[in-house]
């Protein structure tokens, strides 16, 4: 298994118990080595070996999927979830799971469920007062287009980059700003090359679990079972230890004594109905999700 994340990252801390929990539900029949930081490549290089055979499993963000099959670019609409909770139920819904039912056919790898990194927020190395300071930014993202367009319509300069390059680029310059969840602002200390955080939880950052095709394929339909079971509770484990740390994440940088500043949609202005305008089109899910979001933020009024 493969992922792009750290050894202290909630998911490949949760990626080595499905590996160990695995072992022991299947007698030790199936093993599982998992290897973080990018070891096994970056995320393109990662579903190639999927696609191969040549690597078994892996999480990752959702966004490398979304270059090859645009339809997940709906998961990332701005303020489509307030919150990790809402996300999550959002991406617990059918017509986010019907998503992964796309993928064995057209990138020949199947999806077992999705988990998430929290909220999306931005960290500056100056001082943000309006949107119109993001003007002209050279600013980290993600390699994703739906990221990437987000930036360009607030005029930034969106540069990708992968996790293990971003403290570096931001200590010497390379880069101005970073679009970072909370618990790599904090654990991999953003923070401290920081003026301001931007605690604007403008999207949600979903995670994947992948499986190669071929190996799905070489497996009987009760070890799918047990590894799409296991596979799920680690998510729900994973969402949970979000809900409850990003508060914790927050007071923290609080406390550090950065400019924290809170912003809601108001902030980015006409962007957002341009993005949506764009991505509709592209991503027709993006309705319905719109619709169970709404819905959602009703029930609970």
């Amino acid at each position: 298994m493969g992922l792009p994340t750290p050894p202290s990252h909630v998911w490949t801390i949760e990626a080595n118990a499905f590996a160990e929990n695995l072992e022991q539900r299947t007698g030790g029949e199936h093993t599982v080595a998992v290897f973080p930081a990018g070891q096994l490549g970056n995320d393109a290089q990662m579903l190639q070996q999927l696609q191969t055979g040549a690597l078994d499993m892996v999480f990752m963000p959702i966004a490398e999927i979304t270059n090859r099959v645009p339809e997940f670019g709906a998961l990332y609409a701005p303020y489509l979830a307030r919150d990790v909770e809402e996300a999550a139920r959002l991406l617990a819904s059918p017509e986010a799971r019907a998503l992964l039912d796309q993928l064995p056919a057209r990138i020949g790898v199947v999806g077992v469920g999705y988990a998430l990194g929290g909220m999306r927020q931005i960290v500056s190395r100056n001082a943000v007062e309006s949107v119109e300071d993001i003007s002209g930014l050279k600013l980290r993202v993600t390699p994703l287009e739906p990221i990437r367009d987000f930036y360009l319509l607030l005029e930034a300069a969106p540069i990708p980059l992968p996790i293990g390059s971003v403290y570096d680029a931001l200590a010497n310059g390379q880069i101005d700003a970073i679009d970072m969840d909370l618990e790599n602002t904090w654990k991999q200390k953003y923070f401290e090359l920081g003026e301001t955080v931007i605690l604007s939880k403008h999207m949600m950052f979903p995670m994947v679990g992948l499986v190669s095709g071929v190996k799905w394929r070489s497996l009987d339909a009760e070890t799918r079972t047990v590894i799409s079971d296991l596979m799920n509770e680690h998510f729900e484990r994973i969402v949970a230890t979000y809900i409850e740390a990003e508060a914790e994440y927050e007071r923290e940088l609080r406390n550090a004594g950065i400019d924290v500043r809170d912003v809601g949609p108001e902030f980015f202005g006409s962007a957002l109905d341009e993005w949506e305008a764009k991505w509709r089109q592209r991503a027709p899910v993006l309705d319905d999700l719109r619709r169970l979001a709404a819905g959602s933020i009703s029930s609970e009024n």
